[in-house]
């Protein structure tokens, strides 16, 4: 009830604005085009972890057969070509046949799996909605703040910009296809997570897609306390308004980092969003290299490169400060340790990690908000004590959960064995 009411207000909040909300956007799909073909197949993924292979793979057949008739559709009558009806389809039709032809635990099952899958293009959806609020509500931006701050950090986000265009396009579509794939990412960690649902039918208490949507629920809340759009748009190319003025503080990114002098709130465009503190990016990338530790090497592998590439990508391509980096971090572990400790049950660890991480991630904020120039005057003072903080708090993040890890018994001392005489 709590979700569904927190949807019902963010579709009143967007359709106030004159646009749809999260739960008419995910309805259209059903018919139009959606705008992620590879994200509903991912849900549906989720979904079909509580079936047998068998429906596995009639469900695949259904949902790719519907969307060749879709694209023969569309094609047809010249429209915008895309894939993911079927997908959609399959996992509403498996909710009809959940209320209409299963019982009892059979029912419930399914329709957590249902529920599952379409949380995922709901959060999609949900942080949609949020950004288009951001941006008709903040029309004044912090960037000049972070910007200051930043250069406690040596201005990494001009440092990686130049490299990443040093790389040419290959580097550029490689980081481009990790940074705007990064929920597909989440759903292959989660699948290896929740590989054995179909046989002992029932979920784990934790998983990866649960700290994904908290994620993405509550940060976007912290956008609207420090709206910030990012350097490629406040110091670079990226906002145009419509009579082709530059909505820029200054054409610097990335080639000259911004001069230290006290910084102000400026007015920036109603269109791009204000999604910058903290990068939820760099928290979702965190949040899957956490869960994929306790996956197979092939798995830890692709964790650590998707947080690499995520990062470098965040930075490159002029989306974050690096200050934005830290922030996600911290948030990220807070989260995480959050929903464990309340799986687990509240314990003296849980509380005191959770209220760390939140002392910690509330005290970058009013620094950045009251102390950049500090920050930027003194960068070998700050710039330590900004990583040390981040660091802190995965140091406590490992000591509590190690707590929490089950201790193997020791094996039984064998007994003396009496002597033959």
């Amino acid at each position: 009830m709590v979700t569904l009411g927190f949807l019902i207000a963010l579709e009143i909040a967007a359709r106030h604005y004159g646009l749809p909300g999260p739960m008419t956007s995910q309805a259209r799909e059903v018919i139009f085009a959606p705008k992620s073909g590879f994200l509903l197949y991912a849900s549906m993924g989720l979904m079909m972890l509580v079936l047998t292979w068998r429906q596995r793979f009639i469900a695949l057949g259904v949902a790719i057969g519907i969307d060749i008739v879709f694209v023969l559709v569309r094609w047809a009558v010249d429209a915008k070509m895309s894939f993911g009806n079927g997908a959609l389809w399959v996992v509403l039709g498996c909710a009809v046949i959940a209320l209409t032809r299963r019982t009892g635990n059979e029912r419930a099952l399914l329709l957590k799996g249902v529920g599952l899958g379409l949380l995922l293009v709901t959060g999609r959806k949900t942080g949609d909605a949020w950004l288009l609020i951001t941006s008709k509500t903040r029309p004044m931006v912090l960037d000049p703040y972070l910007a200051t701050a930043d250069h406690a950090l040596g201005n990494p986000s001009w440092l990686v910009g130049r490299l990443v265009r040093a790389t040419g396009p290959i580097g550029t579509h490689l980081l481009d296809w990790v940074y705007a794939q990064l929920a597909v990412a989440a759903v292959v960690v989660a699948l290896y997570q929740l590989r054995k649902v179909s046989v002992e039918r029932r979920f784990p208490r934790h998983h990866l897609v649960r700290t994904f949507l908290v994620i993405g629920v509550v940060g976007p809340a912290i956008y609207m306390i420090f709206p910030v759009v990012g350097p490629i748009f406040a110091y670079g190319t990226g906002a145009f308004g419509t009579g082709g003025e530059h909505w820029a503080i200054a054409n610097l990114w990335p080639d000259t980092p911004p001069p230290i002098s006290p910084p102000h709130p400026v007015l920036y465009d109603e269109i791009t969003p204000r999604n910058c503190m903290p990068s939820l990016h760099t928290a979702w990338a965190t949040a899957i290299f956490i869960h994929s530790r306790k996956g197979p090497r092939a798995l830890r592998f692709a964790g650590t490169f998707w947080l690499v590439a995520t990062l470098t990508a965040t930075l490159g391509f002029g989306y974050h400060y690096g200050v934005d980096l830290i922030a996600g971090v911290v948030f990220a572990l807070t989260i995480e340790a959050a929903l464990r400790s309340f799986d687990r049950g509240w314990n003296r660890a849980g509380i005191q990690m959770v209220a760390y991480g939140t002392t910690v991630f509330a005290a970058l904020l009013v620094s950045y908000r009251y102390l950049p120039m500090k920050m930027a005057t003194h960068p070998w003072l700050f710039g330590p004590l900004l990583l040390l903080a981040m660091a802190s708090v995965i140091h406590v993040y490992m000591r509590t959960t190690r707590l929490w890890e089950p201790k193997a018994a020791p094996a039984p001392r064998p007994e003396p064995q009496p002597e033959l005489v």
